[in-house]
C-alpha cells in the first residue's frame, strides 16, 4: 500500500477524485493485492491442521424481524482451534452477516463487506437496499474461488431487515458465489443439517422474538450434540452463543446476560429431556 504515496507522501489522484461507490472496486484498482482471494495461492492440498474452520450459524425469522446465532468453536481436523469465537458480525443498521468455513478468510471477508456498505453509503448518501447487498456479496464470494478450489471455502450467511417489505430476510450462498434466498430459517456450517432438523420441527410462522431465539439456541444445542466440530453451551468457562436481533428498530446483539439465562434453562431441561422438545404430530 505504501506504493501508493508519491515522493512527498501526498496520496494520488485516485485517492481524491470522487470514483466509484464501490470500495472493493477502488482497492482492486488501487492495491488488488489486499483483496481476500487475491494471495499467492498455496501448491497442493491443504492440511486441515492449518484451517481452523468456524462451524455452525442459524437463523431465523419472526414477525417483525429476524435472528441470527453462531456457536462459539473453531477447529482444526480433530483439535479446538478457538473455544470462544464471534463469528457474526454487524455489516450496517439493518444488516448482518456470520461466517462458515475458513476461518481467517470469512473474518476478513466480513470485515471488508462491512466497509464496503459504510463506503457505498458515504458515496451515495444512502444506504444499499437489502438485495443490493446480498448481490454485492455474492460477487465479494466469487472473488475468493480462487483460494475455495484450494480448500479455503467460506459461506456466509446474510440476514436483515428489509425496510421496504417490513420484515426480515435470509440469504445463503455457495461457495462459487450464487446466491439463494431462504425462507423461515436455515443454517450453514458443520452442524447445519442437525440444526435445521431441530429448527423445522420449532419454527412457526408466529413466534415471538423471545421463542425465535430460544429457538435458535435449541437448534445450535442439536447441532453440538451430534457435531463434535460445533460447540455447546459451556456453563463452567461461561461460554454461550451469540445471538443478533435485527428489526425496524436496527440491529442489536443481545447481552450475554440475557443469552446465558435461555442457554441455561435449555441446558437444565435437556438433563430431563435430552432429546430436547418436541413437536406435536397435529
Amino acid at each position: 500500500m505504501s506504493e501508493a504515496f508519491d515522493g512527498g507522501g501526498r496520496l494520488p489522484a485516485a485517492f481524491m477524485s470522487p470514483g466509484t461507490s464501490s470500495f472493493t472496486e477502488f482497492l482492486g484498482s488501487v492495491a488488488p493485492e489486499l483483496l481476500p482471494g487475491r494471495g499467492e495461492l498455496p501448491q497442493g492440498a491443504v492440511p486441515q491442521e492449518m484451517t481452523p474452520d468456524a462451524t455452525t450459524i442459524v437463523a431465523l425469522t419472526f414477525p417483525g424481524g429476524v435472528v441470527l446465532a453462531g456457536d462459539r468453536r473453531a477447529t482444526s481436523g480433530n483439535v479446538i482451534a478457538n473455544r470462544d469465537m464471534d463469528k457474526l458480525f454487524r455489516t450496517d443498521e439493518f444488516s448482518a452477516v456470520a461466517i462458515a468455513g475458513a476461518a481467517g478468510i470469512g473474518i476478513e471477508l466480513a470485515k471488508l463487506f462491512q466497509v464496503e456498505l459504510e463506503h457505498y453509503e458515504k458515496m451515495e448518501g444512502r444506504s444499499l437496499s437489502l438485495e443490493g447487498k446480498a448481490n454485492k456479496l455474492a460477487t465479494m464470494v466469487r472473488g475468493n474461488l480462487g483460494m475455495a478450489m484450494q480448500g479455503f471455502v467460506v459461506v456466509p450467511l446474510l440476514v436483515g431487515f428489509d425496510e421496504a417489505r417490513g420484515k426480515g430476510r435470509i440469504f445463503s450462498y455457495d461457495p462459487v458465489g450464487g446466491r439463494y434466498e431462504e425462507h423461515r430459517f436455515h443454517s450453514i456450517g458443520s452442524g447445519s443439517v442437525y440444526a435445521r432438523g431441530a429448527l423445522k420441527k420449532l419454527f412457526t410462522e408466529d413466534l415471538s422474538q423471545e421463542d425465535a431465539v430460544l429457538a435458535a439456541v435449541q437448534a445450535l444445542y442439536d447441532a453440538a450434540d451430534d457435531d463434535a466440530a460445533t460447540g455447546g453451551p459451556d456453563v463452567h468457562r461461561k461460554i454461550f452463543p451469540l445471538v443478533d436481533v435485527i428489526t425496524a428498530d436496527g440491529h442489536r446483539r443481545l447481552p450475554a446476560e440475557d443469552v446465558e439465562r435461555v442457554a441455561t434453562s435449555v441446558v437444565e431441561a435437556r438433563a430431563e429431556r435430552p432429546d430436547g422438545p418436541t413437536a406435536p404430530l397435529r
